[in-house]
């Protein structure tokens, strides 16, 4: 099988390397954006997780250097998604994002983030329920950026107000969420009934059970649906520990990803083909569909951003054996084979 290469809207770092560090440096680019090469991955936007204005800057900062300085980042790099600090901060929504770090609605503070950057950020998840919401997603969808919600507690009514004010994304929909919520009235169920947002899962088998994914992409359908990663430096390594936007987090030989000691997960440590095979394997999609979910769909979500810049993407070839396990790649200049045996036991080991 052929497709067009796979885009991962939702992306915190790979193979060992952290994007959030505010220290990354080119070689650490071109370590990730090459390991993500044999899963397919032909762009991604590299996200930056809830800080303070500071810490925001410094991690931008070291971000857009060291891709715009990199060999693979100019081409695989078109902008970032700042997923924070408009989120709520209780417990259970904020996930591993430092509560203490998140603020009221400001939308100065992406047009400050992004005025020095060499690439813009292309995207902002935020709550549609914090202090000054509505404003800052119109804002936003003015400036050419695509709205997310995520880490949100919004109801049907705030979500509605979102969408009408132009967000048209769920982050990783089914997660970020507390343990306990009210049976049908909930963020879950108030983003599944707006029409207006595409809905992005992490079909790792962990975030979602894959019954209740199948659930979950019945209601949105799989056109509206989007395959990402939320991967952190964990991915494609060893069980081990691993940095995170200051933090340290685990890879458990589980598969999961959760601060030492802690319950909740902290990000993930999937590639985007493995949750193409999961979707196969699990029987909720085709082969074709559940790739497009990875290519077609988060393309045709992030497009109004794109346009608003006048950018167009080279989405570049991926072939596929059989089992979908990635062959060869190709970008541009860039291309690359791969023995699909070896790539699956490194993809599983």
């Amino acid at each position: 099988m052929r497709s067009a290469g796979l885009v991962d809207l939702q992306i915190n770092g790979f193979a060992g390397v952290d994007f959030n560090s505010g220290t990354v440096t080119p070689a650490q680019i071109d370590q990730a954006l090459e390991a993500m090469l044999a899963t397919g991955v032909t762009h991604c936007l590299p996200t930056i997780i809830t800080a303070h204005p500071d810490e925001l800057h410094q991690r931008f900062q070291a971000l857009d250097a060291a891709i715009s300085a990199s060999r693979l980042g100019p081409a695989m790099c078109p902008g970032y998604h700042l997923e924070g600090p408009f989120l709520n901060p209780t417990a259970g929504y904020a996930g591993c994002h430092p509560p203490g770090a998140m603020t009221a609605a400001d939308p100065g503070l992406v047009d400050r983030l992004e005025s020095q950057l060499a690439r813009p950020i292309l995207m902002v998840t935020l709550a549609p329920e914090v202090e000054g919401a509505q404003a800052l997603v119109a804002s936003q969808v003015k400036a050419g950026r695509v709205v997310a919600i995520g880490h949100s507690a919004a109801d049907f009514d705030a979500v509605a107000a979102a969408a009408e004010a132009g967000a048209t994304l769920s982050t990783h929909l089914g997660n970020g969420m507390p343990q306990q919520l009210h049976k049908l009235e909930n963020p879950i169920f108030a983003q599944l009934a707006e029409d207006r947002l595409w809905a992005s899962f992490i079909a790792d088998g962990i975030h979602l059970h894959p019954k209740a994914l199948r659930s979950l992409l019945r209601a949105k359908g799989l056109d509206r649906s989007i395959l990402v990663t939320d991967a952190v430096s964990a991915a494609a390594s060893k069980p081990g520990n691993y940095p995170f936007a200051g933090m340290t987090v685990e890879l458990r030989p589980d598969g999961s990803v959760r601060q030492p000691g802690a319950a909740s997960l902290a990000g993930s440590a999937l590639s985007l083909d493995q949750a193409v095979r999961n979707l196969v394997a699990w029987g909720l999609a085709s082969a074709g569909e559940a790739v497009a979910m990875a290519s077609d769909n988060p393309l045709a979500a992030l497009e109004p951003a794109l346009c608003a810049r006048n950018m167009t993407l080279d989405r570049g070839k991926v072939e596929w054996s059989h089992d979908l396990t990635v062959t060869r790649i190709s970008l541009g200049a860039i291309e690359r084979r791969f023995d699909p045996v070896a790539t699956l036991d490194a993809a599983t080991a």
